[in-house]
């Protein structure tokens, strides 16, 4: 990955954080679809479940453009907002790609709403998303 901005780098912290240090697979995916739904609560009252949910769609798309290895995913994943779905194909991954893919998706999904509403309410919407995960402690939960 190119150098990261520092929204980048805060959100690649985050989604660490929320991982912990003894990562399975189990908990990369948990994480990665806890920071969506996160995004998506703080979200949705602003633009609504549609408009968060064709973010998430075209995040998606343009994480397999910019990462082929990802393509299947997206053929997989491309309803609304279906983060079981999306949790059910992480697994199916090895930690470090489902990493990858978390952090490239939560990214991409940043930039798009950023090119959207601008840097500075995008920031403030999602300052809780990525804040609270770094002052708490790492989730010790195990969804199956």
């Amino acid at each position: 990955m190119p150098t990261l901005s520092e929204e980048s780098r805060q959100i690649v912290a985050s989604l660490a954080h929320r991982v912990g240090p003894d990562a399975d697979i189990a908990r990369v995916a948990q994480a990665i679809v806890s920071t969506l739904q996160d995004m998506d609560a703080a979200l949705t009252p602003i633009i609504g479940p549609q408009g968060v949910a064709a973010l998430y769609r075209r995040s998606l798309q343009l994480c397999t453009c910019a990462h082929p290895r990802l393509a299947g995913t997206y053929d997989r994943v491309q309803a609304a907002l279906d983060l079981a779905a999306l949790k059910s194909v992480l697994v199916e991954q090895s930690e470090a790609d489902a990493l990858f893919f978390g952090e490239v998706m939560l990214i991409t999904f940043y930039e798009l709403l950023t090119t959207l509403i601008g840097p500075s309410l995008t920031a403030r919407l999602l300052r809780d998303v990525w804040e609270p995960s770094l002052s708490d402690t790492p989730s010790q939960e195990n969804s199956p």
